[in-house]
């Protein structure tokens, strides 16, 4: 069952609720906003409780008093945003998404939050109300599909309501909370497509839920089998998939915002439904998270369906080259030759270096559409994990202005990015002795060379950005709003992004 979000005007002494739930700052020592309001019917009760130093606000904190009947609710429950003077917006989808996992392991089924007073975060109220809602979406994620004992699990939390005093400031909080639901589905149906196994999860049935998103949202979609992509000529996204049983899907979906004359954004989603890296066979361990390979795929999915939702006045267009990479008799060897649909040949020399080839036609046919801009996310590089860890996507292209874009939207909304060079003489290491292009650059610099495999697919002149979301897209760990396994890091970047550019385009 879904979580319902409302935002409405009401007294939160008043609100008849499981628990009400107030955030407060770790270096703030007066008592103001919701807190005072609720410490005056409890008599100084919560004042008494701060001074005790039980609570002190830090972030992710959570403190919880029940009220033996002085007020409607159950109980009230402090989480912490940490030092004002450190606070950012993602402090608050972090503080949410943990109070959201504590009410649930307790067993409220829903819970009201006191609105944010204005100016938190150095933000509106607008985009403040969506970083609450995110965070409570985001982080009461979980994938209990294939398990028998989910019955045993916590009742889920059936409803959020966000209760401010200010008539004013209804409609902004609302117009927040709209968007974070659209945001946070979209995220969690990633997180989702990425849990599947790949022998559920299969390039058909990625293309299948394309067909559903595309014919519920007014979008059009076309998918080209392996006749056609052989007949247009996508000789390297064909070579990846000529090892696996499982028809390759070539999935193209076009979202109409604006007049067609109006040139569209293109995504470009890597969808390697299973990635065992063919004749250059992986190592077993670890190798079933390649499940997860689809990640840039499922995010370009989902990212369509959101901005059709969210009706952005824009045109964008989805690609994503679904297929399996496999070994088998079939299979692109190490030394085979590729030529691909822009008419470049290239040298396999490891077919483990699978995504590169099909994002190269996949790149070549959105030139297609004279883009205004292109961007392409894939789970590309083992090297951006040695390069930048866990904690920030790598990003690469050729327009430092849409660089730039992307960085000031990542460190905002929580999903950092970080620029890696791509000089000209990276380029060197991808040149072949018998092709135009090779696969693979050699040791150093590896997702450097692999973005300058890229570039090779881009016309002149157009504006690209590659994401190297390989460090990000697996989560060790559960963290505040984020689960451990698939996280779906990436969504919220391109649909900020694409909104950002809806407002204020190249």
């Amino acid at each position: 069952m879904s979580t319902s979000v409302k935002v409405k005007k009401g007294l939160i002494e008043k609100e008849r609720t499981e628990a009400i739930i107030v955030s407060r700052y770790q270096d703030v020592g007066k008592v103001d906003g919701a807190i005072a309001h609720l410490n005056k019917v409890l008599r100084g009760r919560l004042r008494t409780h701060l001074r005790s130093g039980e609570f002190q606000g830090k972030l992710n904190q959570v403190s919880i008093l029940h009220i033996n009947g002085e007020l409607p609710a159950k109980r009230i429950v402090l989480v912490g945003l940490g030092k004002k003077t450190e606070v950012r917006i993602d402090s608050i989808r972090q503080a949410m998404g943990t109070v959201s996992k504590a009410m649930r392991l307790l067993g409220v089924t829903s819970f009201t939050l006191a609105a944010p007073e204005q100016g938190i975060a150095r933000t509106t109220l607008e985009i403040t109300s969506q970083a609450m809602i995110e965070g409570c979406l985001l982080g009461l994620y979980q994938f209990k599909y294939y398990q028998m004992s989910r019955e045993k699990s916590p009742k889920p939390i059936r409803g959020i309501t966000l209760l401010t005093r200010e008539e004013n400031g209804v409609g902004m909080m609302r117009a927040g909370a709209q968007r974070a639901c659209v945001v946070a589905e979209a995220v969690n149906s990633v997180r989702d497509l990425c849990n599947h196994p790949s022998n559920v999860l299969t390039p058909s049935a990625l293309a299948s839920e394309a067909r559903t998103i595309a014919k519920a949202r007014g979008i059009r979609c076309t998918i080209l089998d392996r006749v056609k992509t052989k007949k247009l000529g996508m000789g390297a996204y064909l070579g990846v998939a000529r090892g696996s049983h499982e028809p390759p899907q070539f999935i193209v979906l076009e979202y109409t915002g604006v007049p067609r004359t109006a040139n569209p954004i293109v995504l470009v989603g890597k969808a390697v439904t299973f990635d065992t890296g063919g004749i250059s066979l992986k190592p077993s361990e670890n190798m079933e998270r390649m499940k997860a390979d689809m990640t840039g795929g499922a995010i370009v999915l989902q990212t369509i369906r959101a901005i059709a939702k969210l009706k952005l006045p824009l045109n964008v267009v989805g690609i994503i080259p679904a297929t399996e990479n496999m070994p088998g008799g079939l299979a692109t060897k190490p030394g085979d030759i590729l030529t691909s649909l822009s008419g470049k040949t290239i040298e396999v020399l490891n077919t483990d270096a699978e995504g590169r080839l099909i994002l190269a036609d996949g790149l070549a046919y959105a030139m297609r559409y004279k883009p205004a801009a292109v961007i392409d996310i894939a789970t590309l590089t083992g090297a951006v994990f040695v390069a930048l860890g866990r904690h920030a996507i790598g990003v690469l292209g050729n327009d430092d202005a849409l660089i730039n874009r992307v960085k000031r939207i990542g460190e905002f909304i929580g999903e950092r990015a970080w620029q890696l060079p791509l000089w000209d003489e990276y380029k060197e290491q991808i040149k072949s002795d018998v092709a135009d292009v090779r696969n693979i650059g050699g040791r150093g610099g590896g997702t450097i060379t692999a973005a300058a495999f890229l570039s090779h697919f881009v016309d002149d002149g157009c504006p690209w950005v590659h994401l190297d979301i390989a460090g990000t897209d697996w989560g060790e760990s559960a963290r505040p709003y984020i689960p451990k396994g698939p996280t779906g890091i990436g969504a919220r970047l391109i649909i900020e992004l694409l909104q950002d550019l809806a407002g204020k385009p190249l």
